[in-house]
């Protein structure tokens, strides 16, 4: 079992930035694939970007490329999501999840935190 925590959110300006933490409990953490998604109102949740076990390889929703950062401390059992140049559009709050394969579908993660709140003012 794992038990995930966002932390982070907030209000920002269009074109600051932002960084969320994941922190996770469990011994296990450096064996999961760490997943950062969002949802907005009225629209479903979107995957946003991974980043595989090891640490050492990450993808990104054409949305996040190049503006957002994936990365994880193992020996912290904490993941994060800095996030730059940030538009009113990135409003929404943020996942993180953990799955022993995950993907960028939901259903391919099995564990979920509760959610933080970013919101960017244009």
């Amino acid at each position: 079992q794992v038990q995930l925590v966002e932390s982070g959110g907030g209000l920002v300006q269009a074109g600051g930035s932002l960084r969320l933490s994941c922190a996770a409990s469990g011994r296990t953490f450096s064996s999961y694939t760490m997943g950062w998604f969002r949802q907005a109102p009225g629209k479903d949740r979107e995957f946003v970007g991974r980043i595989i076990r090891s640490g050492g390889s990450t993808d990104y929703a054409d949305s996040a490329k190049g503006r957002f950062t994936i990365s994880r401390d193992n020996a912290k059992n904490t993941v994060y999501l800095q996030m730059n140049s940030l538009k009113p559009e990135d409003t929404a709050v943020y996942y993180c999840a953990a799955g022993s394969f995950g993907t960028t579908t939901m259903r391919s993660y099995d564990y979920w935190g509760q959610g933080t709140q970013v919101t960017v003012s244009s």
